[in-house]
């Protein structure tokens, strides 16, 4: 998505502060997320209808105040302002601890239904539209059975769900959250695919999801949200049993010879 849309010219009075401001808000809100690379300076300045050496002044602000970082050649980006969700040394420990796991699960429920209740709650015209346009993708993507194409609208389709929620903290700590699942860090839609079969389970529930999003159904889109975290711990559980029963069988298998 362009960034260019969501700048606005500034007025003519403090015009560095005006741009800092701006900016600020951007990123308080939600709206630009760390990582995110801001336009050139040249289409910034035009954007914002002020000099480049007025831009530069307030781009120097934000990156004093550690709210952007200029990369050199690169451009100038959003900070990484949540950090780390976890340690590498916690995320290690996570992979071998397997209540640990279930906990973040649980954490990771909560969240989506209270940012599935906002949402339908609070969701805007342009929110919804864009939550449709992601659904469509899931259908799609599902139908053409592009695996690459599903991960990526599975995490838009969540992505855009907090967003709607309008709540910025919640934005900017499930930002770091989705970035550790892309990684794969805690579990990888391959895996859910293939408790699932077709993978048709979890297009259910995201249609389901996103449409109780779309029509403002704010105990539907929570419930919608439970079951879709509950299917995830379900999946987990019985693949962890299956593993289990595998190996006992192997062992059994060995002294049968």
């Amino acid at each position: 998505m362009s960034t260019k849309a969501i700048f606005e010219p500034v007025g003519h009075e403090s015009l560095a502060d005006a741009v800092v401001s701006q900016i600020e808000d951007l990123i308080a809100s939600g709206i630009l997320k760390q990582g995110r690379k801001l336009p050139s300076e040249r289409d910034l300045a035009e954007m914002l209808r002020v000099s480049r050496p007025k831009l530069r002044e307030a781009l120097a602000a934000l990156e004093e105040r550690g709210l952007v970082t200029t990369q050199h050649g690169e451009g100038t980006f959003v900070a990484a302002l949540t950090g780390q969700a976890m340690l590498p040394a916690l995320l290690s420990l996570y992979e071998r601890h397997e209540p640990a796991f279930f906990d973040y699960l649980e954490y990771r429920r909560e969240q989506e239904g209270f940012a599935a209740r906002l949402a339908a709650r609070r969701a805007t015209k342009a929110d919804k539209e864009r939550i449709a346009e992601i659904l469509a993708e899931n259908q799609r993507a599902w139908e053409e059975n592009d695996a690459l194409a599903s991960r990526e609208a599975d995490f838009a389709l969540h992505s855009a769900i907090v967003d709607a929620s309008q709540n910025a903290t919640l934005i900017h700590m499930m930002a770091s959250i989705y970035e550790l699942t892309k990684q794969g860090v805690f579990y990888n839609r391959s895996f859910l695919k293939s408790i699932d079969g077709s993978g048709k389970k979890l297009l259910e529930q995201h249609l389901e999801l996103g449409q109780a999003v779309i029509d403002s159904d704010e105990e539907r889109a929570e419930q919608a949200a439970f079951a879709h975290i509950d299917f995830v711990e379900d999946s987990f559980k019985l693949g962890i049993e299956q593993q289990r029963r595998e190996a006992m069988a192997e062992k059994r298998r060995i002294l049968s010879r």
